[in-house]
């Protein structure tokens, strides 16, 4: 069956519009460009069926490109509801790419079509908070009787796959590329930090600088919203649960202090943690009116939106993506994204140019997985530092830039425990 017959998306005339963006996207990647020559020539995917959840927009449909040029059968879903874009999943599926994935589906629907990206019965994944994975050892068992191993691009799916290989569940092996160093140093905190702001920016159109702006968590995604928030003009308080990120925001120049406190001063507030109710019903009681909330972590439980609604006594939308919630003291609170990433869910995510190269490490993970699947077994493992260093050449290359290599001189005195004369 073709792409355009079995997939499940909004409107196919939508094309156009998403291949402009497409094409915007991998002009800007050229990481992700020399990994797809090179795909083009090895053909290391040849005969294989790939399956990936990913935030369905335009640098992510270039990823699904470039595997689909390796040679594999594509498959297609989203992993979140408000970040799938209807014209690129359009434009997708007129290049052969089967997709499964509509904006702002129903709960329902949303977990239907991520099932329906499983019942090609992959032989390889690509993840985004494990939702795959998650259905792959529940409800789509039966489905994973070909899989080799995948690739996982969260901080979330990582902290549940290794949950799962602790309590020897995992029937594959993961490659856990959100711990690579040229995902977390660059995307979760260069493109954390820029597109926070450009979601909420575009959603508000309020100026930052002058107002408290509250960072729940102090993470690598911490790290660069709290970094962006600063140099947008911003009063940032930083709030922690661990004492070595506590100090750290406070050597960078950032208050610190517990959340019950921050909420009474915060203006906006920008949850990254990837724990549950991290601003909860205490925090609401001692807000400011106005307060803006919005969460930049994977799941929308940050901001617990059930004693939040249950405090007010109306909600409306008052601009999209903006819920109004008024409690009964006449207090006003703004959530964006119905506290989903606000970045894609109220944005564009990452820059192309950030996710170059965590893609560029998704597609040479995809490979080495797919080479070593049967020497790695059934476990989390991390990207080989050399995969991780080659991105970061491939990067340099790109700007034009280059770096210094050790003398023969110098690689034996560093590999002496002799004084050195």
């Amino acid at each position: 069956m073709s792409a355009k017959d079995n997939s499940i998306i909004a409107d196919l005339a939508l094309a156009p519009e998403g291949h402009l963006k497409i094409d915007w996207a991998s002009s800007h990647m050229p990481v992700l460009n020399r990994i797809r020559e090179q795909f083009e020539k090895e053909k290391p995917f040849q005969g294989l069926k790939v399956s990936i959840s990913l935030h369905l927009e335009a640098k992510t449909a270039y990823l699904a490109k470039v595997v689909q040029a390796g040679g594999a059968e594509v498959t297609i879903t989203g992993s979140n509801p408000l970040s799938t874009q209807d014209d690129v999943c359009a434009a997708l599926v007129e290049d052969g790419i089967t997709v499964f994935a509509k904006y702002n589906p129903t709960s329902a629907e949303f977990k239907a079509l991520n099932m329906k990206a499983l019942e090609n019965n992959p032989d390889l994944i690509i993840d985004d908070g494990g939702d795959l994975v998650t259905l792959l050892h529940t409800e789509s068992k039966q489905h994973a009787v070909n899989l080799r191993g995948g690739a996982e691009e969260t901080t979330t799916g990582i902290i549940r796959l290794r949950a799962l290989e602790k309590e020897g569940e995992l029937q594959f092996p993961m490659i856990a590329v959100n711990d690579a160093y040229c995902k977390y140093l660059f995307d979760n905190r260069y493109g954390t930090g820029q597109s926070v702001f450009d979601g909420i920016n575009r959603t508000t159109n309020l100026v930052v600088a002058g107002k408290t702006v509250v960072v729940v968590g102090y993470g690598w995604c911490g790290k660069g919203v709290a970094m962006r928030a600063k140099g947008l003009g911003a009063n940032v308080i930083v709030t922690e649960i661990d004492a070595i990120k506590a100090v750290e925001a406070y050597m960078d120049g950032f208050a610190v202090m517990p959340m019950l406190e921050a909420a009474k001063l915060g203006d906006m507030f920008v949850t990254v943690t990837g724990n549950r109710d991290v601003i909860r019903g205490e925090h609401f009681e001692v807000m400011k009116d106005g307060a803006i909330l919005s969460n930049a972590g994977h799941f929308d439980v940050e901001v617990n939106k059930i004693e939040l609604e249950a405090m007010s006594v109306s909600k409306r939308t008052v601009r999209r993506n903006i819920e109004e919630y008024k409690l009964n003291d006449g207090r006003k609170f703004y959530l964006l994204a119905e506290g989903r990433l606000v970045n894609l869910a109220a944005g564009d995510g990452h820059p192309a140019e950030i996710m170059d190269m965590t893609f560029a490490l998704q597609a040479m993970s995809l490979k080495y997985v797919n080479d070593q699947y049967k020497s790695i077994g059934s476990k989390v493992v991390n990207v080989p530092y050399e995969l991780d260093e080659q991105v970061a050449r491939y990067k340099l290359e790109s700007l034009g830039f280059g770096i210094d290599k050790l003398s023969a001189e110098q690689i034996a005195y560093l590999d002496s425990w002799a004084e050195g004369e």
